[in-house]
């Protein structure tokens, strides 16, 4: 029975047994030449199919490129990064700027163009490190609000207020953002930045769950791995970034993920990854300067000092921020040259100083580059009053490091342990943080806590820096080893541990 049912479908007829007569026989032939001929039949059919199909492809397209989806305009490309809150290639932004000046003059009350206008500025000041964008940003997006009050000019002034260093503001355009239209996703990356600047860790946390429920995709999982990256969790981060690297929708935003990836690498100092991520962002987007002036750090890490100077002033050319002018000041530093990491400063100053006219605040690179390279005192009062505006962990490590350099290491040691504290949010795995933890604590006297900070400086990241990785090595070689305790004392009622040292 169930031979029979899997040999005889539904829709075949039952077969019945005929005996091999002679009409029987005949019935059979017959059968049989007609079986050979629908056979001769499908195979000439087969092999004209499959000659028509070769044939069909050999054939040139008809119509070139309408067989394919055209590729959406460059201002269209900017738009959709630009509402997406995904980096956007610069040439693009170049194009959707005009666009919007153009269409703005013809409508003057378009309140999205405007905020659409407002917001590629500030990506475009952003990307170019010109400040001069950033007024004409604020410019736009306040006549947007004054044509109609809308989320997306709020949110792209709270991102504004995050690129100026502004977190307060940028908390404050941000939620009334979110209160407008809670279900704007791209209000909660804004929300995310300005709480990181100003410390409430725990509200970062709950503000990417709200994102994390709303969106997902390549742009919400990089979000995702800056809060890995801050709470520690680097193994998250970095497979975060990957995913969002590989899902990626345009070049410029798979550069800006790599660049980030290699970022992650080089903190864990694993220099040869940290260059290959560097590496191909460039090679993706020529225009990602932050991949350029990563790729510097990661060659002079190498030993490769030249090529690394050549990079470093490959990333200023373009993109002329003071983070990198310093950095490449502390690399002409290393390697003797007195005169070149002057002009560096000397650069880093105007920087600043441009960057202040655009209405940023670089007080927090300003004050790192005083306290090592001008003067503490100044370093101490700029970031005491930048802890007041903005109590993070980056301007917590900066302040305590300006207090050692001028000489008040037991206020300075309650700063560094902020930075490195998990309760204060300080839970990012970072060796220049934990290298001025154990320089402050071995000036304090405090011998076995400096000799494990500045191990751990070492062991997160060898290379952290040209001109502070070899002092670490040198202060943690003059504390010496671990000194040997002795066996316990034994007093009349019993043991008693000795103290350590």
């Amino acid at each position: 029975m169930e031979n029979s049912a899997m040999e005889n479908p539904a829709t075949e007829k039952p077969v019945t047994e005929k005996p091999l007569t002679e009409d029987g026989g005949e019935e059979t032939r017959r059968g049989t030449r007609r079986a050979r001929s629908q056979l001769r039949y499908v195979i000439a059919a087969v092999a004209g199919c499959a000659v028509l199909g070769t044939t069909l492809m050999l054939l040139p397209p008809s119509g070139g490129p309408a067989s394919h989806a055209p590729a959406p305009a460059p201002g269209a490309q900017a738009l959709t990064a630009v509402a997406g809150g995904v980096p956007a290639a610069l040439p693009d932004l170049a194009v959707l700027i005009r666009e919007r000046e153009s269409l703005l003059r013809r409508q003057p009350r378009d309140a999205g163009s405007w905020a659409v206008l407002g917001t590629a500025y500030a990506e475009q000041g952003r990307r170019t490190a010109d400040t001069a964008f950033y007024p004409k940003a604020e410019d736009a997006l306040r006549t947007s609000l004054k044509v109609r009050r809308t989320a997306e000019a709020l949110a792209g002034l709270g991102a504004l207020a995050n690129t100026r260093r502004d977190f307060r503001a940028a908390l404050a355009w941000g939620e009334e953002a979110r209160q407008l239209e809670p279900k704007r996703w791209t209000t909660y990356p804004v929300l995310i930045d300005a709480y990181t600047g100003l410390g409430d860790y725990k509200a970062v946390g709950r503000t990417l769950e709200l994102l994390l429920e709303l969106r997902s995709g390549p742009a919400v999982m990089a979000r995702a791995a800056a809060v890995y990256r801050d709470r520690g969790r680097r193994e998250d981060a970095a497979a975060a970034l990957s995913d969002a690297a590989a899902t990626a929708r345009t070049p410029a935003e798979r550069a800006a993920y790599l660049e980030r990836g290699g970022q992650l690498a080089f903190e864990r100092g694993d220099r040869e990854e940290a260059l290959r991520h560097f590496q191909e962002a460039l090679r993706v987007d020529p225009d990602q300067r932050a991949a350029q002036a990563g790729r510097g750090r990661a060659l002079a890490a190498l030993g490769r000092r030249t090529r690394a100077v050549q990079a470093y002033r490959a990333a200023l050319a373009k993109q002329p921020l003071p983070q990198y002018a310093l950095e490449l000041g502390e690399l002409y530093e290393s390697m003797g040259l007195w005169d070149a990491a002057r002009a560096q400063y000397d650069l880093l100053r105007a920087a600043v100083r441009r960057a202040a006219g655009g209405g940023a605040d670089e007080e927090l690179v300003l004050g790192r580059f005083e306290a090592d390279h001008g003067e503490p005192a100044s370093a101490v009062r700029r970031l005491r009053a930048e802890w007041v505006r903005q109590p993070g962990i980056e301007v917590a490590d900066a302040l305590g490091w300006a207090l050692h350099r001028a000489g008040e290491n037991e206020e300075a040691v309650r700063y560094a342990r902020i930075a490195t504290d998990r309760v204060h949010g300080g839970g990012v795995r970072s060796a220049p943080y934990m290298y001025h933890l154990g320089m402050i604590e071995g000036e304090l006297g405090q011998p076995s806590p400096a000799r494990r900070h500045l191990q751990e400086a070492l062991r997160i990241n060898p290379w952290f820096s040209p001109l502070w990785a070899p002092s670490a090595e040198q202060a943690l070689a003059a504390l010496g080893d671990v000194p040997e305790e002795g066996l316990p004392e034994m007093d009349a009622e019993g043991v008693t541990p000795r103290p350590y040292r």
